[in-house]
C-alpha cells in the first residue's frame, strides 16, 4: 500500500512542522500539534482556480459600492459594512443555539425574495428539519434552494452548476475531502475544506458565509489561520438568559471592525433591534445606587447601556472582584486607583460589576462609568437622573480624552439625558457647539465633587476613609 504522508499541525494557529514539537514556536501553546494526512492535490487545486491574471495599474481597477448586496436585514448590513462583495467569504462563530443558522436562513430568504437564487448547504441538520425552521421563520421562496452534503467535493460542484447570488455552508467543522483520510473538524479538514472553498469564491465571485463551532474559550474552532484566511470575522455574543443576541466584526476587509447589529429573539426568529440603547435603557431602575448609564462606542454606532456596581463587605480573607460584561483585571485596577487617590478602603469589599443586557464594554472609555457606579454602592447614594459618564482613567486618577464625543453626547441627548460628564477635549479635538449639558472633570476628586456635590454623608465617609487609612499607616 501507498503510504501516506503526515506532518504536525498546531490545533491553534495551523502552524506546520515535520515532527511533533511540545510547545508552538508561532503561538506558544502547549500541547497543541496533532498529526494529520497532508493532501497530494493542494497543488493542483490551487492551480485549477488560479486567475492567471497579469499586473495591472491600480487606476485601471474598477470597485465601489455597487459591487455590494443587500442582505434585507439592516444590522447585518450595517455589520458587513454596507452589504455583501462579490466573492467575499464570511466566518460567522458562536455558541450553541445563539442563533447563526437562524439568522442566515432569515438572510437567505430576504435574498430569495427578490428572486435572487441562494444555496444553503447543510451538514448537521436534515432537509425536514431545516423545513421546520423555514415554516417557523416564513422563508419559503421558491429560489431558497437547500443541499444537505458533507462531501466537499459535491458541494462545489453543487455550487458551480447553481451559480448563486449568496451560498451558506453550515458548518465548516462538518465537510470532508475525500483527498484526506482524517476525520471531519479535524485541523487538516477544516483546512483544507477552507481553502478549496475561498479558492472556489475567488475564482467564480460567489459570496460565501462559513459557520464555525466555538470551543469552550469561546474562540472559533479549529486552526487559527482559518480567521486570516476570510475576509470578514463575525461573532455572535449573548447568552440564554437574555432575548438580545449582538452580531459583533472582529475582522473586516471592507468595512469597520468592531461594529455591532442588534437582535431580538422571538418566536418568528431573530429581529433587527433599530433603537439598542433605548431597550437596553427599559428597565433601568429609578434612583438606585450603584447605576450609572454610560455612553460607548461600537464601531460607528454610539450605544448607551446600564453599567451596575454593588459593593459591600467581604466575609473572606479575600475579597471577590466578579466582572460581567467588563474586563476583571481592568475593575481590579480601577479600585486599587480609588483606593489610592480618594481613600475609599476597597480592600476589605467584595466588588460585582455587570453591564445589564448582555452587553460587553471592551473599550477603555469604560472607566469613569465603572469608578462612577463603584463609588455610588460605596457610599450608597444614587447618580443623578439624566446623567451620562464616559472616559478613560489613568494610573494617577487623571481623566483622559475619549474620542468621537460629540456623537456619544448627541445619543444621550436624543434619549433625554440633559448631562454628560466626560473629560475635556484633546487639543487636536474643536469645542463643541452644541453641548450644554457637558461637565467636564480632569481627575476623581472632579468627579466625585460633580457627582456627589450636595452629599454631605458621602463626603464624610470619603474623608473618614482617608483618615482610617492614615492611622493605620
Amino acid at each position: 500500500m501507498k503510504r501516506v504522508k503526515t506532518a504536525f499541525f498546531c490545533r491553534q494557529c495551523g502552524n506546520q512542522s515535520v515532527k511533533w514539537l511540545g510547545r508552538c514556536p508561532s503561538c506558544g501553546e502547549w500541547n497543541s500539534f496533532v498529526e494529520e494526512p497532508v493532501s497530494a492535490q493542494a497543488g493542483a487545486d490551487a492551480a485549477e482556480f488560479a486567475t492567471r491574471d497579469k499586473p495591472r495599474s491600480i487606476d485601471s481597477i474598477e470597485a465601489g459600492d455597487r459591487d455590494r448586496t443587500s442582505t434585507g436585514l439592516a444590522e447585518m448590513d450595517r455589520v458587513l459594512g454596507g452589504g455583501i462583495v462579490k466573492g467575499s467569504v464570511v466566518l460567522i462563530g458562536g455558541e450553541p443555539g445563539i442563533g447563526k443558522s437562524t439568522v442566515l436562513l432569515q438572510m437567505m430568504e430576504c435574498l430569495a425574495s427578490r428572486k435572487l437564487p441562494v444555496l444553503y448547504v447543510s451538514g448537521e441538520e436534515s432537509a425536514s428539519q431545516i423545513k421546520l425552521r423555514a415554516l417557523r421563520i416564513g422563508a419559503l421562496s421558491a429560489d431558497l434552494l437547500v443541499l444537505v452534503e458533507v462531501s466537499l467535493e459535491n458541494i462545489m460542484d453543487h455550487i458551480l452548476s447553481v451559480n448563486p447570488t449568496v451560498a451558506v455552508i453550515d458548518s465548516i467543522q462538518t465537510i470532508c475531502s475525500a483527498d484526506l483520510p482524517s476525520p471531519p473538524g479535524s485541523v487538516g479538514q477544516v483546512r483544507e475544506s477552507s481553502e478549496k472553498l475561498i479558492l472556489m469564491a475567488k475564482r467564480k465571485g460567489i459570496p460565501l458565509f462559513l459557520v464555525g463551532h466555538v470551543t469552550k474559550e469561546g474562540a472559533i474552532a479549529g486552526p487559527k489561520i482559518l480567521e486570516h484566511m476570510v475576509d470578514t470575522v463575525l461573532y455572535f455574543e449573548g447568552d440564554s438568559g437574555h432575548a438580545f443576541r449582538i452580531i459583533r466584526a472582529v475582522k473586516n476587509r471592507f468595512g469597520p471592525t468592531n461594529e455591532i447589529g442588534v437582535f431580538q429573539m422571538s418566536e418568528r426568529g431573530l429581529e433587527e433591534v433599530t433603537n439598542p440603547s433605548s431597550l437596553f435603557l427599559s428597565e433601568r431602575p429609578i434612583d438606585a445606587s450603584g447605576s450609572v448609564v454610560i455612553a460607548s462606542m461600537e464601531g460607528t454606532r454610539p450605544l448607551l447601556v446600564e453599567l451596575q456596581a454593588l459593593v459591600c463587605p467581604s466575609n473572606f480573607g479575600a475579597p471577590r472582584r466578579t466582572c460581567i460584561g467588563v474586563d476583571h483585571n481592568r475593575v481590579s485596577l480601577l479600585a486599587a486607583v480609588l483606593e489610592k487617590v480618594l481613600g475609599l478602603r476597597l480592600a476589605s469589599q467584595d466588588i460585582f460589576v455587570n453591564v445589564a443586557g448582555g452587553v460587553r464594554l471592551d473599550e477603555p472609555a469604560a472607566d469613569l462609568g465603572i469608578v462612577a457606579a463603584i463609588m455610588s454602592s460605596y457610599w450608597d447614594q444614587p447618580v443623578e437622573g439624566g446623567t451620562v459618564v464616559c472616559g478613560e482613567v489613568g494610573l494617577a486618577g487623571e481623566v483622559r480624552a475619549i474620542g468621537q464625543r460629540d456623537e456619544r453626547v448627541k445619543e444621550a441627548a436624543r434619549l433625554g439625558f440633559n448631562k454628560a460628564v466626560l473629560p475635556p477635549p484633546s487639543r487636536s479635538e474643536k469645542p463643541s457647539t452644541g453641548s450644554q449639558g457637558t461637565l467636564s472633570v480632569r481627575s476623581l476628586s472632579d468627579l466625585s465633587q460633580v457627582l456627589f456635590q450636595g452629599n454631605q454623608r458621602a463626603r464624610q465617609r470619603g474623608s473618614r476613609g482617608s483618615i482610617d487609612k492614615t492611622l493605620d499607616k
